[in-house]
């Protein structure tokens, strides 16, 4: 028996729905699905009448949801004891594991510095992971907390606005529109956009071409945005695309043969930012990071 297949048996349990549960676990429902069977088999019982249209508890089943509960707290217990044991050995500040987001550039820099400031000795640990993963390492008590853009809610979280990210085009240096100040979305109606397939980045994809529409145009989309540096390096060499970067995040970008200009638009487009916590998380290191955060709050 294995700790993942007890997760996945208890979120179906309560949502009693594959589907359901495969969402709220952030990964296919085949995979759900083998798992469970692989603990019915290992069990050797049936945890749950199944049909076309109702999935159910079976007695077996019933008697396992409270069992899993326990199992799943003791493993959370067990972490919170570990973690408590890290921050006596360095000092008593404690450690901070914190899920990092893709382009919090100069904010990361500027929010370390302010936990520095207010925890001194606070060992702070970054971990890069894709969304999904990031918000589940949360949920088993691995990290303490995560960014995460765009989402609002994430079950067995608490997701706590801390900042709304402000975006900035990328454009060739030679094209006339890098002689203004600012651009507005207008204005670009005629260029090709570089941006991530929408089934890699849906929220920030949705958001930049929803505001294009809402500026007039349907936006001619270019060559995929791959990594900053290719995209950039293509942008500065093509001489007609441009791309959207998080403001924080250009302010840590090199830039030879591109600039970035913040949008003049009346109703610039912001993405929201969030903090994912476990309900309940101690304060005594997430009070420090909530306090950085808001001192880095545009």
């Amino acid at each position: 028996m294995e700790l993942r297949q007890i997760r996945y048996f208890l979120a179906v349990a309560e949502e009693l729905h594959f589907g359901r549960a495969a969402e709220r676990m952030h990964i296919v429902q085949s995979a759900v699905s083998q798992q469970v069977r692989r603990l019915e088999r290992e069990l050797g019982v049936e945890l749950f009448d199944r049909t076309t249209r109702n999935v159910t508890l079976t007695p077996a089943g019933s008697v396992l949801v409270d069992r899993a509960r326990a199992l799943l707290a003791a493993e959370r217990a067990a972490l919170d004891a570990i973690a408590a044991f890290r921050a006596e050995a360095a000092g008593g500040a404690g450690v901070l594991r914190i899920g990092t987001n893709v382009g919090l550039g100069a904010r990361l820099e500027r929010l370390l510095a302010g936990l520095d400031r207010r925890a001194p000795g606070l060992a702070v640990e970054l971990v890069s992971a894709a969304p999904a993963e990031r918000l589940q390492r949360v949920r088993d008590g691995e990290l303490d907390a995560a960014f995460v853009r765009g989402i609002s809610r994430s079950p067995g979280l608490e997701l706590m606005p801390v900042w709304r990210e402000r975006f900035v085009v990328a454009l060739p240096a030679g094209h006339p529109l890098a002689a203004r100040e600012a651009v507005r979305l207008a204005d670009l109606a005629g260029m090709p956009l570089r941006i991530a397939p929408r089934q890699a980045n849906p929220h920030l994809v949705d958001l930049v071409l929803d505001a294009c529409r809402t500026a007039g145009f349907e936006p001619v989309l270019g060559p995929a945005f791959t990594t900053d540096q290719d995209t950039l390096a293509a942008i500065g060499a093509g001489g007609t695309h441009w791309t959207v970067f998080y403001a924080s995040q250009a302010e840590v970008l090199p830039t030879i043969r591109t600039v970035f200009r913040p949008l003049a638009d009346p109703a610039v487009p912001t993405m929201p930012t969030y903090l994912a916590v476990r309900p309940g998380a101690p304060a005594r290191t997430l009070a420090p990071l909530l306090d950085a955060c808001r001192d880095v709050a545009d």
